[in-house]
């Protein structure tokens, strides 16, 4: 690895610990809005019930995401994203399991 680019590394990650206990502002933050579930279970073509069953939540969860109360995170969010795109492999992939 050439010195110039090491040098550039050795900084980057020095950054990334300063963001990370907060004495320092990130440059860019990239947030990505929270999936309209109520579209995408309606797009599906079922209830509330059969929703959270076939992605593996609580009733009540698919409720606060609804109601905008919650939103979804981490996996659910990609589990969402992929429903909203592709509903059909979503519907294929988890009633085959």
């Amino acid at each position: 690895m050439k010195e110039q680019d090491f040098s550039e590394l050795a900084a980057s990650i020095e950054q990334a610990g300063r963001i990370k206990q907060g004495k320092e502002r990130p440059g860019r933050v990239f947030s990505y809005p929270a999936p309209n579930v109520k579209t995408i279970r309606d797009g599906l073509g079922i209830s509330q019930s059969e929703f959270a069953l076939m992605i593996g939540v609580g009733l009540s969860t698919v409720r606060n995401w609804e109601q905008g109360r919650r939103a979804p995170q981490g996996p659910a969010k990609a589990l969402l994203r992929i429903a909203e795109k592709e509903p059909n492999a979503v519907i294929k992939a988890l009633h085959s399991a």
